[in-house]
């Protein structure tokens, strides 16, 4: 069933409920759905009450009114919780759900019971004499294309070559979603992670060029009950690659189970 939520003032959320049981958020990646998540609900389903909305400004959920940090999208999913019903639950975070579902955990540890991330954001990276440069150059440019002081001709060239030299999620949002991707690339979630007191699951993709398997190592190194399985061969999407393990391996930590992640 999916429905529309009023989770805070705004926005609404479009959340989809399956299932009854013990409660499962799952919070998809940035720039896709809820949908992605599609072929993980009947293999999660079975004794579970899964919770899979769109996140603000994405899918069928309008977007933010400002723009937001990882803080502020987990108070509007706290707050979701508290309108679909729900005291406490596991989570599945994906990339920038997976940014979320940490941010949730270490300011809202009450709400969490038990945290998988998969491929997650949140880690600055650390980047090279290049990429700076490149940085800077985007910059000057983006400036330049905003100065009442330039030719327009001049404006625009500017505008054009800042618009180019961004990120393909950069150059795919716009207005206040190009604010809150901004604002969420820069945050560093490394001195929140500490903090968490939930069992952790690190699932990373051994060829993930998007969150590198480096940040799965950072996170499990500061995340006090955290544990790391890779996924030989997979990539940024690995929960999709190899669903069916993924699946076991969330379905065991989840239960409790003494079997081990393999």
């Amino acid at each position: 069933m999916t429905t529309s939520v009023s989770a805070s003032e705004e926005p609404a959320a479009s959340v989809r409920l399956v299932g009854d049981g013990a409660p499962l958020l799952l919070l998809h990646g940035w720039g896709v759905s809820s949908q992605l998540f599609e072929p993980l609900v009947p293999m999660l389903a079975a004794g579970r009450r899964l919770i899979v909305p769109d996140l603000p400004g994405f899918g069928e959920t309008p977007p933010p009114p400002a723009a937001w940090s990882s803080g502020d999208y987990a108070a509007w999913v706290a707050a979701l919780l508290d309108r679909t019903g729900v005291e406490r639950c596991d989570v599945v975070g994906h990339s920038n759900g997976g940014r979320i579902a940490l941010a949730l955990a270490a300011r809202h540890a009450d709400r969490v019971h038990r945290l998988v991330v998969t491929g997650g954001a949140g880690i600055r990276p650390r980047h090279g004499l290049r990429h700076r440069l490149r940085v800077r150059a985007y910059k000057t440019a983006r400036r330049a294309g905003r100065s009442r002081l330039l030719p327009p001709r001049i404006r625009h060239l500017a505008a054009r070559r800042a618009e180019r030299s961004g990120s393909e999620d950069y150059r795919a949002a716009s207005g206040v979603m190009r604010d809150t991707l901004v604002r969420l690339v820069n945050e560093d979630l490394s001195p929140l992670l500490p903090l968490i007191r939930s069992p952790v699951l690190l699932i990373w993709g051994e060829r993930d060029t998007e969150t590198p398997l480096r940040d799965g190592r950072a996170m499990e190194a500061l995340i006090p009950d955290s544990g790391l399985v890779v996924f030989e061969g997979a990539g940024h999407y690995a929960y999709l690659e190899q669903a069916p393990r993924f699946a076991h391996i969330v379905d065991v930590f989840l239960r409790d189970a003494p079997e081990a992640p393999r």
